[in-house]
């Protein structure tokens, strides 16, 4: 009895903390919570006005964020690749480091962003016609809608690089307070002219899916600005972005080490969201219907996956600075607990979503066949997310210590040569029904989440990258 009980109070040290533990985790978490929890909710309610426009605006939109979303993608791995040196650096109060890992996302961003503009704007068109299989009539409305919208939302590329450039310096130092200020006054604007544009209030034009464009766009200048303004005006708190202009060169040395770990990083989640995307259009063989659930369900899945977001955020935040102080043995226990917190969190958020699915696809306006079907994919993805959420934790572990290699293995070539081949082959070569293909897809990650576990256990991520500078 007395070595069962000893057991028992060794686990719970290990893998449960105490109160100031968890005041540490939630003052950052919490922060980006509320954000991207704002964000998403306002997401949701923007794509229920354009859902209240049409089914075919629905599905154009959808088309194209599902495209957008692999740059967003793209640019948060060549952000976080830097990212890993900037919490290290912070961790031991290294402020000329903070500043290189600054210029070379500036760097980054910029690149990437110029980029992705050219690639829309030249093979846009053929891009979202991969997604469309429906009628002729029905493909031919739902393009032009998608290549509209997509065109406005071009405007906003450099505001959204330049707000995720500060952004994230802030949150890789620990302060999450003022992009979750910055987010949430955003998505408010967003909101805001929403209503009038889409609609046509108060005077403004009625301009539908274009008035959507038009007010994300603004959103994202206003998010630029406040992130900006704040950071060059407090000089006392963020000293670290003092004479940030005076060039923009970055030492050799250090362009090496950033790019030898970020690439990897860069790479791995451009090719994760491509074969997100690529998923996407293996269930879009089924139809029109398909794309249109499978927006709604997405939409409602972001709103309750902040919690999960939030933890890996904080898991790569905390543990980074830790290992940049090398605090390797509190790294270590601190990470044991920030993995068992985070699937516990999110099984409430999970178990909510499942049980109000049905309910959620009815604030949209659109057939019946396709509120049912986005209800299933709700439920699916209710039952799959504490998976996902060790799988994000294991993630954001092994990237913290910068082995972005192994997330590279981890997270892209799984998706690129086992996902997605089993969703072409099955959406393909069978009649199998989208919802089990979908079933069959995420039940692959199981291996993945094994490996990524074993991967932590065996503490191959503890490492401080800023020794050697």
């Amino acid at each position: 009895m007395l070595v069962n009980m000893n057991k028992n109070r060794n686990l719970r040290q290990k893998y449960i903390g105490d109160r100031f533990f968890y005041q540490k985790i939630l003052a950052i978490a919490v922060p980006i919570m509320i954000q991207n929890g704002i964000t998403n909710f306002v997401s949701l309610l923007d794509n229920i006005m354009v859902g209240q426009v049409g089914t075919a605006q629905m599905s154009g939109v959808s088309i194209v964020n599902q495209l957008i979303f692999v740059y967003n993608v793209c640019l948060f791995g060549g952000l976080s690749g830097a990212g890993i040196f900037t919490s290290q650096y912070y961790g031991r109060g290294d402020d000329e480091g903070i500043l290189h890992t600054f210029r070379y996302k500036l760097w980054t961003g910029v690149l990437l962003t110029a980029l992705v503009t050219v690639i829309f704007l030249t093979g846009g068109s053929a891009l979202v016609r991969l997604y469309l299989n429906g009628s002729p009539a029905e493909n031919e409305q739902v393009l032009q809608y998608s290549l509209g919208y997509l065109r406005v939302m071009l405007i906003g590329f450099p505001a959204f690089m330049l707000a995720q450039l500060y952004a994230s310096t802030m949150k890789d130092c620990g302060e999450t307070v003022v992009p979750m200020q910055a987010g949430v006054l955003a998505v408010f604007v967003n909101l805001l002219f929403n209503y009038l544009l889409i609609y046509g209030k108060f005077g403004f034009p009625k301009m539908g899916v274009l008035g959507a464009a038009v007010a994300t766009v603004l959103s994202r200048y206003v998010e630029m600005a406040i992130v900006m303004i704040r950071m060059h005006l407090d000089q006392k708190t963020y000293s670290y972005m003092k004479g940030v202009y005076r060039t923009l060169a970055v030492p050799a040395r250090l362009t090496r080490s950033f790019t030898v770990k970020g690439a990897p990083l860069l790479v791995n989640e451009a090719l994760w969201s491509m074969g997100m995307a690529a998923l996407a259009q293996c269930y879009s063989v089924r139809g029109l219907d398909v794309v249109a659930g499978m927006n709604i369900s997405n939409t409602i899945n972001n709103l309750f996956l902040v919690v999960m977001i939030s933890m890996g955020n904080a898991v790569g935040i905390i543990v980074g600075q830790l290992l940049g102080a090398g605090k390797m043995q509190e790294a270590k226990d601190t990470d044991n607990k920030l993995l068992v917190f985070s699937i516990m969190a999110v099984i409430p958020a999970a178990l909510v979503m499942f049980l109000f699915a049905p309910l959620f696809p009815k604030l949209y306006n659109t057939t019946q066949e396709i509120r049912t079907l986005a209800a299933r994919f709700i439920m699916l993805q209710a039952v799959f997310m504490p998976m996902h959420a060790i799988l994000n934790a294991a993630y954001f572990t092994l990237r913290s210590g910068g082995r972005t290699m192994i997330t590279f293995l981890f997270d892209s070539v799984f998706i690129t040569c086992v996902s997605v081949p089993i969703a072409f082959v099955l959406s393909r070569l069978t009649q199998m029904h989208v919802l089990m293909i979908f079933t069959f897809v995420n039940l692959a990650d199981l291996m993945k989440c094994v490996i990524g576990y074993v991967m932590v256990k065996k503490n191959i991520w503890m490492q401080n990258l800023t020794a050697e500078d």
